[in-house]
């Protein structure tokens, strides 16, 4: 039933129309009905001519509904002019929007008649419908009185301005239900101008695991024993949905990653610091269905550490929630040697260690966030990450030294144990905004994120030195303890905007500020047999230091018939502040003036689904703080390390050219041939010094390398060999080389390397998943500037990127998945690592001072175990409406897609 204010409102509008009725038929009687094929306005033309448009007063309702009739809440409707009113040319313009009820129910009022108008619907899940319409005035006696009867109204019956748009059905647009049939895979790479996206969600190999598992297994992307990432053989920058991160890859969930996207060569778009290492884009799993759902996981490895996560989301009309927690033990077990010949002065030192080391801890993942759909156009998101850890590792170190010198030789035989308590806190937050526009393609987005981590480490390092073979009587004790802390900061601010100028062409510009702050400290004790702990002034280091960049660019991206291109400009200026707390203190200040960093992208699509590109972008990298700092650090009496403060950034310039083939079923080919030239490369490098006791010592700095190149080529293939058989194939060849000639050393040869990996996929009967996994890597550089200890100095074994090599290694994955319950809601995976321990790490450096040997192998033959069990329903207001069909939770399972 109406209101009363809504029948006036309708019956004034009658009246208003009675009145332009009227005086349309009074217009035609005076122009003697007007001339044949009179325009609207003119006279004898439609009522509402000029001043005078169709009356708002229509009423249009239905309700939208699935396949099976089941009503769909929330369904985002928008209603559409055909015609511009302005203009009066025929163009879609924008009157009004909603969304449906909780019923499927819609209802809009107040919209012009005798217009033709267009309403689109449009939900998650399935395919948007446009309904076309006209509201013409009907009366409820429309059809003549019978013969010999009048009509009762000599008026007629008050006519109707209501149109009934009935049920409109929508069509499922890619899956039923759950983990039921795909109609449309996702496929396991895709390309873009500027990057490379490898879907890692359904990667089986690495379920219960974390971000390394995951990396081991995306084409082009190669992790060390330590989970260290090199791409070409270059570290990237590591981003998180787009934004830097403190997080490491052994702190994200393997399960709660949705892709990878690689960027070997990033447009202006992208940050240019980091040099032409690339950009490794790690994108979260987000679910925005309607209704509820989730995911639970539990498993345990053959070291008997437990894993689980959480995951859950719920979409109640403009609000999406989504909420997710992981709790992982780990407990590594490493094994390695090291066999070093060092040459200082008249005495050459042979050393011969082996290692033992166990790793004891556990991390909690949490994150928290929600999107709020405003309207059609605005959507506001905000998420939290909180990660803490807690370990516990152990080192036990058996030590044979030989002491040749001129005068006698002698050997001492020792034992070293360290303990470590290590724990971190690390908090992040993002808010986001985006706002798009009824052209399409056009949208604006500002974001602000933050990371805080708080990390502290106490060390205790006990060395036993026998008076003879080992198990001889003790002959004396030292013991050194270290303690640590760390907090370091991220802030970035950034703003994009895309503004489509045709059909082909679009114009991108946005601002960027990041803010980088670090404190740190870090003590050096000797403890006495009394327990006493006398401070180590020269294993002393405090210090804080700030880096702020600032950025801006323009990417224009057209094209022309099969030819498509993008060119790009960047600016950046940076400064870089650092004070050392220490005795006495030292304060540090670089400023970099604004650099300007072009790229170009070109592509051409051939025939047969057949696409060539080719890119050529300039990057920086600039100094850190550790690498600029004149300061030595003796906290390691076996990695002394010190640095130099006349270091200059590297500038690359990087060109790529890549060939792409599409085949039916998703296959696809990527060629690619790449060439890196890096002028000033920053490079640690081995010198030799004196300590503050005049002993000759072995000091690890870094100096600007004359330059550096590699050239390469890499081949990607992804095929769907049959219906249960899939296989992606990545390899890439390329040859490296530093020129150190400044650095008064002869240059290494030119290297040539390779590396491959395999993926196969099986899809068994009986719901029976099989993936095998392989990786080769061939002899290879030692990699540039690899530094994963971003919370203090540098910390590895003796060695230098210019001055190595990495001898050849391989590995084997193996994972077996079987699905079960409704719609293979549930699932068992079983997985092994490295299942012939083959995976060892075996590095070789050298200069004039040294050569050494170190290899290690770490978690062969790892077998864990997981459950999984996904949830959820598409019931949109689960909260507010009853089942009508009975059904409540027990229906869950039966609609969670994964």
């Amino acid at each position: 039933m109406y209101s009363k204010i809504t029948i006036v409102r309708k019956l004034v509008a009658i009246l208003i129309f009675s009145f332009l009725f009227a005086d349309f038929a009074m217009a035609q009687q005076a122009a003697g009905q007007g001339a044949p094929g009179a325009k609207p306005g003119a006279p004898g033309g439609r009522p509402g001519g000029p001043g005078g448009a169709p009356p708002s007063i229509g009423r249009a309702y239905g309700k939208v509904t699935d396949s099976t009739g089941q009503p769909i809440a929330a369904t985002a409707i928008v209603l559409k002019s055909v015609t511009d009113a302005a203009t009066k040319k025929k163009k879609l313009v924008l009157i009004k929007g909603m969304d449906t009820k909780s019923n499927g129910e819609f209802n809009f009022e107040d919209l012009p008649i005798v217009q033709p108008l267009v309403v689109r619907l449009s939900a998650t899940g399935y395919k948007t419908q446009d309904v076309s319409f006209t509201i013409i005035p009907a009366s409820a006696q429309s059809t003549p009185a019978p013969a010999g009867q009048a009509n009762s109204n000599p008026f007629g019956a008050m006519p109707s301005f209501e149109k009934d748009l009935g049920s409109v059905k929508l069509a499922t647009a890619v899956a039923e239900l759950a983990t039921a049939t795909v109609t449309g895979k996702t496929p396991p790479m895709k390309l873009e101008l500027d990057k490379k996206v490898f879907n890692v969600a359904q990667n089986i190999v690495s379920a219960g695991g974390t971000g390394v598992d995951v990396m081991r297994n995306v084409p082009s992307v190669n992790v060390d024993i330590d989970g260290n990432v090199t791409l070409r053989g270059s570290t990237p920058t590591i981003f998180i949905d787009g934004r830097p991160t403190t997080l490491t890859l052994d702190e994200i969930p393997a399960d709660a990653i949705e892709s990878v996207e690689v960027m070997t060569n990033p447009s202006a778009k992208y940050d240019a610091s980091g040099g032409g290492a690339g950009i490794i884009n790690i994108v979260l799993k987000k679910n925005r269905k309607q209704g509820y759902n989730g995911s639970i996981s539990t498993g345990i490895d053959s070291h008997g550490q437990p894993n689980a996560l959480v995951g859950l989301s719920l979409r109640q009309n403009k609000v999406n929630f989504t909420l997710n927690g992981m709790y992982n033990a780990m407990n590594p077990k490493t094994t390695g040697s090291t066999d070093r010949y060092t040459y200082l002065s008249d005495t050459t030192t042979h050393l011969l260690q082996q290692d033992l080391q166990r790793g004891k801890g556990h991390f909690m993942f949490g994150q928290a966030g929600m999107d709020w759909f405003i309207t059609n156009k605005t959507t506001v998101s905000g998420s939290y990450i909180r990660v803490d850890g807690a370990f516990k590792p152990t080192d036990i170190s058996n030590i044979r030294t030989d002491i040749l010198t001129n005068a006698r030789d002698s050997t001492i035989y020792s034992i070293r144990s360290t303990n470590n308590d290590r724990e971190f806190h690390v908090n992040g937050a993002q808010l986001g905004m985006k706002h798009t526009w009824d052209k399409k393609g056009e949208e604006w987005t500002a974001d602000a994120s933050f990371f805080d981590v708080n990390s502290s480490l106490t060390s205790y390092y006990t060395t036993n030195y026998f008076q003879g073979q080992p198990g001889s009587a003790v002959a004396y004790s030292t013991l050194q303890k270290q303690t640590g802390t760390a907090a370091p900061r991220f802030w970035t601010i950034q703003t994009d905007y895309v503004n489509p100028l045709g059909e082909k062409t679009k114009l991108e510009a946005g601002l960027r500020t990041s803010i980088q702050k670090l404190q740190n400290d870090n003590n050096t004790y000797t403890v006495d047999d009394k327990g006493n702990s006398t401070l180590n002034p020269y294993g002393t280091s405090d210090y804080t230091s700030t880096n702020t960049v600032y950025a801006a660019y323009v990417n224009f991206t057209s094209a022309i018939g099969n030819f498509g291109y993008a060119l790009g400009l960047r600016g950046e200026s940076s400064k870089y502040t650092g004070d050392l707390l220490n005795t006495p203190k030292q304060h540090f200040e670089n400023s970099y003036p604004t650099a300007l960093f072009p790229s170009v992208f070109l592509s051409y699509k051939l025939k047969h689904n057949q696409e060539l590109q080719v890119s050529s972008t300039r990057k920086i990298n600039r100094p850190g703080f550790f690498q600029l700092i004149p300061f030595t650090d003796y906290s390691d009496t076996l990695n002394i390390t010190r640095g130099n403060p006349n270091l200059v950034p590297e500038f690359t310039y990087n060109t790529e050219l890549s060939y792409m083939k599409t085949f039916p079923h998703n296959n696809t080919l990527l060629v690619s041939a790449y060439y890196k030239y890096t002028s000033n490369l920053i490079t640690r490098y081995q010198d030799s010094g004196t300590n503050p006791i005049g002993k000759p010592i072995l000091i690890n700095t870094y100096e600007n390398a004359s330059n550096a190149y590699t050239v390469g080529g890499e081949i990607t293939s992804t095929d769907n060999i049959t219906k249960w058989w899939d296989v992606t194939l990545n390899v890439n060849v390329y040859n490296s080389h530093i020129n150190t000639n400044n650095l008064n050393q002869p240059s290494q040869p030119a290297l040539w390397t390779w590396f491959g990996k395999f993926n196969s996929n099986f899809k068994l009967p009986k719901n029976f998943t099989v993936q095998l996994t392989a990786i080769y890597q061939g002899k290879t550089n030692l990699p540039v500037n690899l530094n994963n200890n971003q919370f203090g100095p540098p910390g590895s074994v003796t060695q230098s990127s210019s001055q190595g090599y990495i001898k050849p290694y391989y590995g084997f994955d193996l994972a077996v998945k079987y699905s079960f319950l409704k719609q293979n809601a549930a699932s068992i995976t079983a997985s092994m690592t490295d299942i012939f321990r083959n995976r060892w790490s075996d590095q070789y450096s050298s200069s004039q001072f040294f050569s050494q040997e170190y290899n290690r192998l770490k978690d062969p033959q790892l077998f864990r175990v997981v459950f999984a069990y996904r949830f959820g329903k598409m019931d949109l207001n689960i909260f507010k409406r009853k089942s009508m069909n009975g059904g409540g939770m027990g229906d869950a399972g039966s609609s969670m897609g994964q």
